[in-house]
C-alpha cells in the first residue's frame, strides 16, 4: 500500500519526443482475431455474438464460412501490408466445433497472406462439451499452440445452472487432455454463480490450480442486457459474498504461483496471454468473421471496423467483396478514454510513453483526469508509469468514468 503515497510526476510537462495525432510515428503491434460464431446452444449469461446450430435449415455452413474468412483476410491485407502479426486468436462462439482441417486451411492462408511471426501465439477457444481427442491433436498439428478451455466450473450443479453442455467429469477430462496436447493452456472459470457459496467457489479454484495450467481467467458472473439471465435473474450471491470470493480466489492463486496481472487474468511467470496483452496495451488488431471488430492505426488516424453480426449476412457480403459493415475514425476525445479503458485493466499499469506511442496525443490531454483520479486514491503515477492503485483495481469502473468525463 506504500505506493498509494508515491510522489506523482508532473504530467503537465511535455515528454521528450511528444507527437500529435497528425503524426503517429510507428504503428503498434498487430494481432489477428478470427470469430467463429456458432455454439451448440446459447448460454443464458452470454452476450457474445453467438448463434445456436440446432435449427431447421441444415448443417453448419463450415466450408462457406471458411471461404468467407479467407476472402475477408484477402480483402483486408492491404490495410496491414507488411506488418507482422504477433498473435492469432480463434474466438466465439465455439471454435472447437470446426474441424481441424478448417483451422489448418485458415492458418495456412494467414501464413501465405501475412508475415506471421515465427513464434506467434495462436490460441483457439474450446468447449469441454465438444472435445474430441483426435480434433485436439489436429488443432495442434495445424499450428494452434495455446488452448483456452471454457470450463466455467467444475461443479455439476453450477454447470447445469449456467446452461453448459458439459458436466464436471467432462470438464476435468478435457482439461487433462488439453494439458497433454498443447504447449500452453488457459482455463476460463466463473464465480458468483447462481446459488454458489464461498466454499463452492474455492473448490473450483483449488481444482483449477491442481491441474496446473499456465494461465487462468476468473470472471465474475454479470447479468448482461439481452441475455436470458438478465430477463429472468437467477439467485446470485450478494455483493459482500462475491467480494469475499474474489479476494479468496486471488489469494489462493497467488499462493500457487499465479501473478494477477490483469483484472480477470492470472499467469505463471512469463505466461501472460500475448494476444490479450496487445489489446490491453492498446495495440492494433484485425478482426475477421461475423460481428468481428478491428482497431487499426495509420499515420494520421486510428480507425475501427465492424463486420455484419449474422453469419449468413457476413458470408453474403464478404462473397460480394464487402466484409466491412462500418468503418470510422476514433476521435481525439475518445482516444484517451479508450486507451485508459484497456491499460488500466493491467495491475502494473503501463509506461506513460505508451500513451503517446499508441494514440499520438499529448499527455497533457489527460492531465485533469489523472489529477482527479490521484486525488481519489484510485491512480498513481511513479517512475514514468501509470497504474491503478489497489483501490482503483477494486473500483475500476469508477476510475474509468473519470477519463470518460
Amino acid at each position: 500500500m506504500a505506493a498509494l503515497n508515491a510522489k506523482p510526476i508532473n504530467v503537465v510537462a511535455p515528454l521528450a519526443g511528444e507527437i500529435t495525432l497528425s503524426g503517429l510515428m510507428n504503428p503498434p503491434p498487430l494481432s489477428l482475431y478470427i470469430h467463429i460464431p456458432w455454439c451448440i446452444q446459447k448460454c443464458p449469461y452470454c452476450d457474445f455474438n453467438s448463434h445456436e446450430i440446432r435449427h431447421k435449415h441444415g448443417e453448419l455452413p463450415e466450408a462457406d464460412y471458411v471461404n468467407a474468412l479467407i476472402r475477408d483476410l484477402e480483402l483486408s491485407t492491404p490495410k496491414v501490408w507488411g506488418r507482422k502479426i504477433k498473435s492469432v486468436f480463434f474466438g466465439g462462439g465455439t471454435p472447437s466445433l470446426f474441424k481441424p482441417e478448417s483451422i489448418d486451411r485458415i492458418l495456412s492462408q494467414v501464413r501465405a497472406l501475412t508475415p506471421l511471426e515465427y513464434d506467434a501465439e495462436i490460441t483457439l477457444e474450446a468447449n469441454p462439451g465438444t472435445v474430441d481427442a483426435a480434433n485436439f491433436i489436429g488443432y495442434q498439428q495445424a499450428g494452434v499452440n495455446r488452448l483456452s478451455l471454457g470450463v466455467q466450473s467444475f461443479n455439476a450443479d453450477h454447470l447445469k445452472a449456467l446452461g453448459r453442455i458439459h458436466d464436471d467429469k467432462q470438464a476435468i477430462s478435457a482439461a487433462e487432455f488439453a494439458l497433454t496436447t498443447f504447449d500452453r493452456v488457459n482455463f476460463d472459470v466463473m464465480y458468483a454463480l447462481p446459488n454458489q457459496t464461498l466454499s463452492h467457489a474455492l473448490q473450483d479454484a483449488r481444482q483449477a490450480v491442481s491441474l496446473n495450467p499456465d494461465h487462468l481467467s476468473f470472471y465474475h458472473l454479470t447479468l448482461e442486457p439481452n441475455t436470458a439471465f438478465y430477463h429472468t435473474p437467477p439467485s446470485l450471491p450478494d455483493d459482500d459474498t462475491s467480494a469475499e470470493m474474489q479476494f479468496e480466489i486471488e489469494a489462493l492463486l497467488t499462493q500457487h504461483g499465479y501473478e494477477h496481472y490483469e483484472t480477470s487474468a492470472f499467469a505463471k511467470k512469463g505466461k501472460q496471454a500475448q494476444h490479450n496483452l496487445n489489446y490491453w496495451q492498446f495495440g492494433d488488431y484485425l478482426g475477421i468473421g461475423a460481428g468481428a471488430h478491428s482497431k487499426l492505426s495509420y499515420h494520421d488516424k486510428v480507425t475501427r471496423e465492424t463486420r455484419p453480426k449474422h453469419p449468413k449476412a457476413y458470408i453474403e457480403q464478404t462473397t460480394q467483396g464487402q466484409p466491412v459493415e462500418r468503418e470510422w475514425n476514433i476521435s481525439q476525445s475518445e482516444l484517451g478514454f479508450e486507451f485508459m479503458m484497456n491499460a488500466l485493466r493491467l495491475t502494473n499499469g503501463v509506461p506513460l510513453s505508451l500513451f503517446q506511442q499508441r494514440t499520438g496525443l499529448n499527455l497533457q490531454t489527460l492531465h485533469s483526469a489523472i489529477k482527479k483520479a490521484q486525488s481519489k486514491g484510485l491512480l498513481f503515477v511513479q517512475d514514468n508509469n501509470i497504474q491503478p492503485t489497489p483501490l482503483g483495481q477494486l473500483f475500476l469502473n469508477d476510475l474509468l468514468e473519470i477519463f470518460l468525463d
